[in-house]
């Protein structure tokens, strides 16, 4: 694993205008900027030409996670106003792990009250953790879920989500709960599109990698010196593992939708390629210079400066062929981040 990567040279300046503040008109109408990994050709394209940049054969591997409305409004008990991150459960009946944004210090024995669509539960900090985490303790039978909203990223500028965040901000193949965060490379599939791949002699396969909220945490030297990032839980059905497998076996291609998947791929890959269905958390940092296995082209939105998304994107084309792109899209004025246009390296 490489252990020499500067972080000051996966650094870009972006406009802020840049960055897409709502999701487009249609979900398939994003722009599609095109990297050739041969050539180093850029060709701009949009998603809903996807199909005629795949080929039929081609295995479109895509993250099945749903994000779950975690984000909790409210205030302590003194008053001052109170967000969570509601991150999952705690381990005993009715706590949960959750990042707490309020003033003051976060201390056991602090309450809360949260409410969301005409209700209201009380919680109180029973522990905080090391790295900023607390655990949310709430009464018998509630379910702070029920009160919760979709959690934008903070990049997304907005006093509380609009209405059709709840839909715009999930891929229409979401079926299993657990993200606080969207695959974003999947919220550019309509039903049509979809279709119209199906037609093409497209296939695909799913995965579920839950998206924590270290997606969203500054990539830290610490990170790039144990050569690790932060947990997330994941499967491979064995389904899928066979599907790549027949893939892989006949010369055909695939294709990873966002860095999710491909985090899946590569973590249940053998030095060959081969990949085993499995169920597990992963702490895979693919950066450049890693050994890419299993995923050959890869379809992603445009990822922060500084950010482990970046550097793994970087694992698939090199710094500078990435950072030109970038710079071309800039240029060109895409929409980057999670609800911008996206990005297919071959």
């Amino acid at each position: 694993m490489p252990t020499d990567i500067d972080l000051a040279d996966f650094d870009y300046p972006l406009p802020p205008e840049r960055i897409a503040q709502h999701p487009p008109a249609a979900r398939d109408s994003a722009r599609l900027l095109v990297l050739d990994r041969a050539s180093g050709a850029l060709h701009h394209s949009s998603i809903r030409a996807l199909p005629r940049w795949l080929e039929p054969g081609d295995l479109l591997v895509r993250n099945a996670t749903r994000v779950v409305p975690a984000r909790l409004r409210g205030r302590k008990s003194s008053g001052g106003v109170a967000q969570a991150l509601l991150l999952g459960d705690a381990g005993a009946p009715g706590q949960h792990r959750a990042l707490v944004r309020a003033a003051g210090r976060l201390r056991p024995g602090l309450k809360f009250e949260f409410e969301g669509h005409a209700r209201r539960l009380e919680a109180e900090i029973v522990d905080v953790t090391p790295d900023g985490e607390v655990v949310l303790s709430f009464g018998a039978g509630d379910d702070p879920y029920s009160l919760g909203e979709t959690p934008l990223p903070p990049y997304i500028r907005r006093d509380a989500p609009e209405a059709r965040d709840a839909e715009r901000y999930q891929t229409l193949f979401a079926r299993v709960p657990g993200s606080v965060a969207a695959p974003t490379a999947g919220l550019h599939f309509s039903h049509e599109l979809l279709a119209e791949l199906e037609r093409a002699g497209v296939g695909h396969a799913e995965v579920v990698l839950h998206v924590g909220p270290g997606t969203f945490r500054p990539l830290r030297e610490a990170d790039l010196a144990r050569g690790h990032l932060h947990s997330e839980p994941f499967e491979l059905p064995e389904a899928s593992s066979a599907a790549i497998a027949a893939a892989r076996r006949s010369g055909r291609r695939v294709v990873a939708v966002g860095t999710t998947t491909t985090r899946v791929l590569e973590s249940c890959a053998d030095a060959t390629g081969a990949v085993t269905a499995r169920r597990g958390t992963t702490e895979l940092f693919l950066r450049p210079g890693s050994r890419i296995r299993v995923v050959d082209a890869l379809l992603t939105n445009f990822h922060l400066p500084r950010s482990s998304l970046l550097l793994l994107v970087a694992a698939f084309t090199g710094r500078e062929a990435l950072l030109a792109a970038y710079a071309e899209a800039i240029r060109e004025e895409y929409r980057f981040f999670s609800y911008g246009d996206a990005m297919l390296i071959l």
